[in-house]
């Protein structure tokens, strides 16, 4: 059953504000309404005038708000929910990475094969071959080598950044262009891969990634403006309403997304509510503090904040520059001499994170590594002793292994645990390149997303995509089953003690990531709340957990504007 709308004036009508002083813009009836509010779980309609919520009740009192000019929405039974919020996002490179040699559809070798061949032989002119989405699993120990390339591609340079955007992969041509041979050393923050002669492979790690991305041709401001637009369009029909981007600045690897920004905004084209976590320079200190004021200072206005500082404490599991307490295994089970690496001196970081802190900066933690967690949470307790409780929120992203005796210290710090759920689950990258490595003792602390609700953490969440999927629905059912919605049935759950339910995961989406966002008028729905909403096409919580993914979003406002509406709604 398609959802029914009836407006006198068109589908604006929702954003005019002409209704009335009584009548509402918007009303959405015969839900369920799921409000995300604890003193009121359910409804059935909701009233918007202008950009806000004016009433949240049933249908029969919510009926005196229609106007001969409301819009009414009727649900049909379809559930509404507050718009999704993405903590942790990237969407210029994603949406950038769309119209790029694009390989995040494809899992193996022989596909990406065809893929760059292809996209090679459709782009005679590109001087440089780019793009990414590629996947560890599909080569051996998640090393592909230039020669791969080099037989795809030979007249050209082509430098791929893998699909966690923690590695890029060179041909032989990219390699000579950026002068990387058996001599160069290993930059502080990165490394090459080398074969048994010292040769580079083609895959650089980390800050690594710099000595051929540094030479790949910057996309234009249109194209990072087109970027960030394709991004929006896909987003807000994943019923996305508001996100942090978790890079504005120019980092190993990525273009700066900043301009896409200002040029969005400047254009009114920005629908979404944006937080922008400026970039961290590593291999800088406090100097760039005031710097950091000033870009604040610039860029913070209407859609766009920035007001949040992301400074990325450690690598990835996956390839051993995740930073651990005790070191990484090798392949025969041994203990090794790499426990990952700290980007950060840890005195360092709890000196620079006060600073940030005093000056009303949220920090924005990319900590993966328990030693990196740890790191992350010493920092917040630094500034925290130093400056007393403020309300800044700092928050750490990916967490994939927290040492229990940190578990607590979330809820004691007020320190959010800002999740990526599609990860906490069995498939290649995990069983064969992570767990073998880790350890079964540090492999049961991965992705402790029941132990930090039971804490008393704030949860919030996100994708990190085009790291991984956009798709909330997709991350909520994981979160909920511990399992891959295109996993086979027999999959085992992983780790399946750390399931939160439901609910748990849909408030860490919509209010959760509200409060990491500093939006505290989004996020649940109740009169005065911004209408950020979403419209799915049934009720998730009717049905069996193993369907969440099956859901999808028909409708999407922001602000009482309708941002996205699929065919069948």
């Amino acid at each position: 059953m398609d959802l029914r709308t009836t407006a006198q004036t068109g589908p604006t009508a929702a954003a005019s504000g002409s209704a009335g002083d009584h009548h509402a813009d918007l009303v959405f009836l015969s839900g369920p309404v799921h409000t995300v509010d604890p003193a009121r779980t359910r409804a059935s309609a909701v009233a918007v005038r202008g950009e806000r919520i004016i009433a949240v009740g049933h249908d029969a009192a919510v009926r005196e708000l229609i106007g001969p000019r409301t819009e009414v929405v009727d649900l049909g039974g379809k559930l509404l929910i507050p718009g999704f919020q993405d903590a942790h996002i990237h969407p210029v490179g994603g949406g950038l990475e769309l119209a790029l040699c694009d390989l995040s559809a494809a899992e193996t070798a022989p596909a990406y094969r065809e893929l760059i061949s292809a996209y090679a032989a459709a782009h005679p002119r590109v001087p440089w071959i780019t793009g990414g989405g590629w996947s560890l699993e599909a080569f051996p120990g998640g090393m592909p080598t230039r020669e791969f390339l080099d037989e795809l591609v030979p007249d050209r340079p082509v430098f791929l950044v893998n699909r966690d955007h923690h590695g890029g992969w060179a041909n032989t041509r990219a390699l000579e262009r950026a002068g990387v041979t058996a001599a160069t050393p290993d930059p502080a923050d990165g490394r090459i891969e080398r074969d048994a002669d010292g040769n580079p492979t083609g895959m650089l790690q980390e800050g690594a990634m710099r000595l051929v991305g540094d030479l790949v041709p910057e996309p234009t401001l249109a194209e990072r403006t087109a970027g960030l637009l394709r991004a929006q369009e896909l987003l807000h029909g994943y019923g996305v309403t508001a996100w942090q981007d978790a890079m504005l600045g120019r980092a190993p690897g990525a273009p700066d997304a900043t301009p896409a920004y200002v040029a969005a905004r400047s254009e009114g084209k920005l629908t979404a509510r944006v937080r922008g976590a400026l970039w961290w320079e590593r291999d800088r200190g406090a100097e760039q503090i005031p710097e950091l004021l000033a870009r604040r200072e610039e860029l913070t206005g209407g859609r766009l904040q920035a007001t949040s500082v992301k400074i990325m404490q450690d690598g990835i599991a996956e390839n051993h520059t995740a930073a651990m307490l005790s070191p990484y295994l090798t392949s025969c089970g041994c203990t090794s001499d790499n426990s990952g690496i700290s980007f950060i001196d840890p005195q360092d970081l709890c000196t620079y994170v006060t600073r940030l802190d005093a000056e009303g900066f949220q920090v924005h933690f990319h900590a993966l590594g328990d030693r990196a967690v740890r790191e992350a949470l010493d920092a917040v307790e630094a500034a925290r002793r130093t400056n007393g409780r403020t309300d800044t929120r700092p928050h750490l992203a990916h967490l994939q292994v927290v040492h229990p005796e940190d578990i607590p210290r979330f809820r004691r710090l007020g320190a959010t645990a800002n999740i990526q759920a599609l990860w906490a689950a069995h498939e290649p990258q995990m069983d064969e390149l992570t767990i073998p490595f880790l350890g079964a003792q540090r492999a049961a602390w991965q992705y402790p997303f029941g132990d930090l609700l039971r804490s008393g953490a704030t949860l919030a969440a996100g994708s990190d995509w085009p790291v991984s999927s956009p798709d909330p629905l997709a991350a909520l059912h994981v979160a909920v089953n511990r399992r891959t919605p295109d996993g086979p049935d027999a999959a085992p759950a992983f780790l399946p003690e750390q399931r939160i339910d439901l609910g748990a995961a849909l408030a860490a989406y919509t209010a959760g990531s509200a409060y990491a966002n500093h939006l505290d008028d989004t996020g649940t729905i109740r009169p005065g709340m911004l209408a950020d909403l979403a419209v799915l096409d049934r009720d998730p919580f009717d049905g069996p957990d193993e369907e969440i993914a099956a859901t999808r979003v028909l409708q999407t406002f922001v602000g009482g504007s309708r941002v996205y509406a699929a065919d069948d709604a």
